[in-house]
């Protein structure tokens, strides 16, 4: 699945990047939430959390689904189309139906398939929130309960708890992390100016593909390799690229119906986007290239060697040699008239981490 960008009638102009320190608070507290998926950041969070008071930790417990697996969308402008891209609305100007919605949409983990503009007043909405919400485990539960029985209660304390979250961690840890983001960002806005969007948002992601429009191909577009399916058209309504330094390896597209579309990306892609993160398991399960690799794991060797020691033909030693250098797995020595081919150990060693990095991306 995938979410697809058409670039086609898509001026600059219609690409704002900004920074938002509500959208990087929304990271930190998926990673203070969430730190296994973010193993670099671990110390950080045990330091964070082990600091701070009860109200802190046990906020970070009752608001969870607000973070986790769907970033919530109050966290990230966009919310109010009059205002210019790029312009936040403050919690406590949300109105309390929008809130609502947006919450219940949090709690049911997905958008798509519900409706619940009118949670607060219509008994079949909010009952389809209390049915999603319950099979998704504590404590989404709790909090689809909170939202439909004292709305302005619970939009007063996650308000808060926001600024609990700026008195423990967040002013300071902002005030070291916005030139780094604001640095990101006009990275990104130069090469939108000098490259164009396309360029721009190829280079978010190594899982990012640009489809040029070719004779009755359709129009060019920029492919994200996420796991939903959704097609943005800048052409109709702007879009609003927002770096993360605490959100990384994770690149984030809000989508929903109505609203500007945001994508929150990481400062620092990683090198290997789920394409080749596959790609590269997959070789190493075929057995022929299994025995290649455990003598080129020795030894760098050359092909005449290779062909003899496998019983197989220098074609076929050559073929499953491309197919690992291509996948960056195999590292070439030129000695004189001599080429040995040895196994990057280092590259086999990340595949694990890759993969996993990737999957989240």
């Amino acid at each position: 699945m995938s979410v697809v960008i058409v670039l086609d009638g898509a001026a600059r102009n219609r690409f704002t990047v900004t920074v938002s320190p509500f959208a990087e608070l929304a990271a930190c507290l998926h990673v203070l939430t969430e730190h296994a998926h973010h193993p670099g950041r671990a110390a950080w969070a045990r330091e964070v959390t082990g600091a701070a008071p009860p109200a802190f930790r046990a906020g970070l417990r009752r608001f969870a689904p607000l973070w986790t697996a769907l970033r919530w969308r109050g966290f990230y402008p966009g919310l109010d189309t009059a205002a210019p891209p790029g312009h936040g609305t403050p919690l406590a100007a949300l109105p309390l139906d929008r809130f609502a919605e947006l919450t219940a949409y949090t709690c049911a983990s997905g958008y798509h398939g519900f409706a619940f503009g009118r949670v607060l007043h219509d008994p079949a909405q909010a009952a389809a929130l209390r049915r999603i919400a319950s099979g998704l485990g504590e404590p989404h539960p709790r909090l689809a309960e909170d939202l439909l029985r004292e709305p302005r209660a619970l939009r007063a304390d996650v308000a808060a708890f926001v600024d609990l979250c700026r008195r423990v961690f967040f002013d300071a840890l902002w005030a070291d992390t916005e030139p780094l983001l604001a640095l990101a960002a006009h990275r990104v806005r130069q090469r939108l100016a000098d490259e164009g969007p396309a360029a721009a948002l190829v280079s978010l992601s190594p899982s990012t593909a640009r489809v040029t429009s070719g004779a009755g191909g359709g129009p060019e577009r920029v492919v994200l390799d996420k796991v939903h399916h959704a097609v943005v058209s800048p052409a109709r309504t702007p879009v609003v690229l927002i770096p993360t330094l605490y959100g990384a390896p994770h690149l984030l597209v809000k989508n929903e119906p109505g609203l500007t579309p945001v994508v929150h990306f990481p400062v620092e892609a990683p090198d290997v986007g789920v394409t080749l993160a596959r790609s590269r398991m997959l070789a190493l399960t075929d057995p022929r290239r299994v025995r290649l690799c455990r003598l080129i794991a020795r030894q760098a060797m050359t092909t005449a060697d290779l062909a003899a020691r496998l019983a197989m033909t220098r074609p076929q030693v050559s073929r499953h040699l491309r197919v690992l250098r291509d996948l960056g797995l195999v590292r070439v020595e030129r000695n004189g008239r001599y080429v040995h081919y040895g196994l990057d150990l280092a590259a086999v060693e990340r595949i694990g981490r890759d993969a996993a990095v990737a999957l989240q991306y």
